[in-house]
């Protein structure tokens, strides 16, 4: 029995397409073990084990590059103290296990796995999802045999040609398929208005739902909404709306912490657009279900990855880019309407040609030749 070990660091952009590519693998071959050593975090601890996956929790530190004395602080015990200490966990059970291969998933969890499977002499495989990648990465990259990426290669900088692999981002299966009347049961929706899906990510997004929350009233005068508000702020969120949409609005209004795949693929289907950050998690599910989206980079993400994946993906013609100073009510409304209004269609054809749902099936094939 082969033994593939997984590894991510924090977040759905990062658990979800792991979990693709084992189900894909495990189409291909039945006799795999799968694992996991990466932080301990929702998305982990809610699905790893879902798939069979056994997962291994570690210690986990980064570098934060921006100045302040709590970064210099914090940096300097994690590089001394968490990061080591993760490598050493990672290094005992890699001893016991004996992985055949590590299918790396970037992140900041990934690099203590990374380090001690290198000094085990196991293979790493690695994938990156954004145009530019993380410190993670850049440094697992050293020690990797090959690189998938999601984006062209040709856009895609800091890692040696020859090791790269163009794949798209793995999504996952379960999130396609949906159907309109299923998701009017699942969320109660009155189809009434336009249905507009807004996404945080698995973590929410503060400054997303704040703005919701301003242009609310308004938004619902003219659209029905699905809110993917995050865990932290489901509470508040769900608080402060009921508190000021009035009771006939309330029905156009659906406040939900998390979509498990369920709800996602019903979701996607009954929206007529989407709008997310500009994670590739985000925008190449967006586009496997053939959405038009707004999509609202993250302004402070590593290498301002978020806005460079934006203006890829715009650049097909699947999407508008609303910056986040730019997010204000009008003018968000406005772009609602447009989109709506003359852009739809050829942004679902745009977003299909865009789409690699067979991401995962790449790099399971890869993998499986690797091992034969």
């Amino acid at each position: 029995m082969k033994k593939i070990l997984f590894t991510g660091g924090g977040t759905g952009g990062h658990v979800f397409p792991i979990i693709a590519i084992a189900q894909e693998m495990s189409r291909k071959d039945s006799d795999l073990n799968f694992s996991y050593i990466g932080p301990k975090d929702f998305c982990s601890s809610t699905f790893m084990g879902k798939e069979k996956i056994k997962t291994y929790y570690i210690s986990c530190g980064k570098i934060r590059r921006y100045f302040s004395v709590n970064s210099i602080i914090s940096n300097f015990i994690d590089v001394v103290f968490k990061i080591p200490f993760g490598i050493f966990q990672a290094f005992l059970v890699m001893f016991f296990t004996m992985p055949d291969i590590i299918m790396s998933k970037g992140g900041f969890g990934s690099v203590p796995v990374v380090i001690a499977g290198w000094l085990l002499r196991i293979p790493v495989f690695l994938h990156e999802s954004d145009i530019v990648p993380g410190m993670a990465n850049i440094i697992c990259s050293k020690f990797s045999e090959k690189i998938f990426v999601s984006f062209p290669i040709s856009q895609t900088e800091f890692f040696p040609k020859e090791k790269m692999i163009e794949t798209g981002n793995p999504i996952r299966n379960g999130i396609l398929g949906g159907n309109k009347e299923e998701a009017q049961k699942l969320f109660n929706l009155t189809y009434e208005k336009p249905v507009i899906l807004i996404l945080g990510g698995s973590q929410g997004s503060e400054r997303i739902n704040e703005e919701i929350l301003e242009i609310l009233p308004d938004m619902l005068k003219e659209f029905e909404v699905v809110h993917q508000t995050g865990l932290s702020q489901f509470k508040r969120v769900k608080g402060e709306s009921a508190a000021f949409v009035s009771e006939d609005a309330k029905k156009y209004y659906h406040p939900y912490f998390f979509l498990d795949e369920k709800e996602m693929k019903h979701a996607f289907a009954a929206s007529d657009c989407v709008v997310a950050r500009s994670g590739a998690g985000s925008i190449f599910e967006i586009a496997a279900t053939k959405k038009p989206s707004i999509l609202i980079p993250l302004p402070e993400s590593a290498q301002n990855h978020q806005v460079r994946n934006a203006y890829a993906y715009a650049d097909t013609g699947a999407c508008v880019v609303l910056e986040e100073g730019n997010f204000t009510h009008h003018f968000f409304l406005e772009k609602l309407r447009e989109v709506l209004r003359d852009h739809a269609e050829n942004m679902k054809i745009a977003a299909e040609k865009f789409s690699k749902i067979d991401a995962a099936e790449k790099i399971a094939k890869n993998i499986l030749i690797y091992l034969t």
